[in-house]
């Protein structure tokens, strides 16, 4: 980290090997868009290349200062663009994005239903899903880069999981209707 913060180019495209992927991933499940996400990869590594000097270890890690980074700037996105829903096309897409351990365990069609479902959600509620099921991190992390109390954390979480159940209840339904 020191490397990095001291200007040192290698150990930056380290950084950026590491996490590009996982930078790129949580941009895609929340902004339901390749184009969007690439940009944002681009921003966020701009912004950590620029703010290097402002990361303090002490505050906590490197991660969640990261993840702060690419919530904001996929706000930034849903201001300036007006993002609202992942298309069908895009599920397709996301479906095919390397799975995390968790995610194998879901079959192909689940997972597609899943991501269809987080991408008709609100903003605010599908960034914390992404957040917690998708990278891991605590609700406590969570609040720290969100900048929101952790009840509030804990509320969206809870209220995310009604609708995704929900969503998901309603599709499978549907799903079966026409299996009929």
């Amino acid at each position: 980290m020191e490397n990095w913060q001291d200007g040192n180019s290698d150990t930056f495209e380290q950084l950026f090997r590491q996490y590009e992927k996982i930078v790129f991933r949580t941009a895609y499940l929340i902004t339901g868009s390749k184009e969007h996400a690439e940009d944002i990869v681009q921003n966020v590594f701009l912004s950590v290349w620029r703010s290097r000097s402002s990361y303090d270890p002490a505050k906590g890690k490197f991660t969640t200062w990261l993840h702060r980074i690419v919530v904001n700037e996929c706000s930034h996105c849903f201001q300036n663009s007006k993002l609202n829903q992942i298309s069908l096309d895009d599920c397709e897409e996301m479906a095919t994005l390397e799975p995390q351990p968790e995610e194998v365990l879901l079959g192909q069609e689940e997972r597609s239903l899943l991501i269809n479902v987080i991408g008709t959600m609100e903003q605010k509620y599908r960034t914390i899903l992404v957040l917690h099921y998708f990278n891991e991190l605590t609700c406590l992390d969570i609040a720290n880069l969100l900048d929101v109390p952790v009840g509030t954390v804990k509320w969206r979480l809870h209220q995310a999981l009604i609708i995704a159940r929900s969503k998901v209840s309603q599709q499978l339904s549907l799903m079966k209707g026409e299996q009929s």
